[in-house]
């Protein structure tokens, strides 16, 4: 039997994320406003038409959690792309039904800011709490189909973080 995620024949949305660093190599995280449950995940998104991979990482963090580009160093760029699939109910949901999943580029970057720069609260919030983590620790606080990809994230980035 084949799974739906295996005969989907849609496509990945191309996305973008960012792992952003304090100087004690914590990772930011914010729950999810939309979810219950605890749904933790770092600042990531969609590129917008004729943006490139680092322009929309950089724009995505600033639209969820305040941090312009100017407060961040990018210290590392995943290898290659990095896919998900959301569960069939989902992806019938988001993005209106027309994406499996994401394929997203991810940046490795340090925060060169305050605690206090930080502001989930944007115009259009995705967030309703935020904290720092340790990097190994991030793919347990993630939602379970995400789990893969913030495995890969981890692994790719692991020599360049400290917690």
């Amino acid at each position: 039997m084949t799974s739906a995620a295996d005969s989907d024949a849609r496509p990945y949305r191309d996305g973008v994320g960012v792992a952003l660093l304090n100087a004690d190599d914590m990772v930011f995280v914010g729950q999810r406003i939309d979810q219950t449950a605890e749904a933790w995940q770092m600042p990531q998104g969609g590129i917008d038409p004729g943006e490139d991979p680092l322009q929309a990482a950089l724009r995505e963090m600033e639209e969820e959690i305040g941090v312009p580009a100017t407060l961040a160093e990018v210290i590392a760029e995943s290898r290659g792309w990095l896919s998900y699939d959301l569960p069939r109910d989902l992806a019938d949901k988001v993005w209106k039904g027309k994406y499996r999943g994401q394929r997203q580029k991810w940046y490795l970057a340090r925060f060169k800011g305050r605690d206090s720069d930080i502001n989930i609260q944007t115009a259009h919030p995705e967030f309703n709490q935020w904290r720092w983590l340790p990097f190994r620790q991030l793919p347990e606080m993630i939602v379970p189909f995400k789990r893969p990809i913030y495995e890969l994230i981890v692994a790719e980035f692991a020599d360049r973080v400290r917690t």
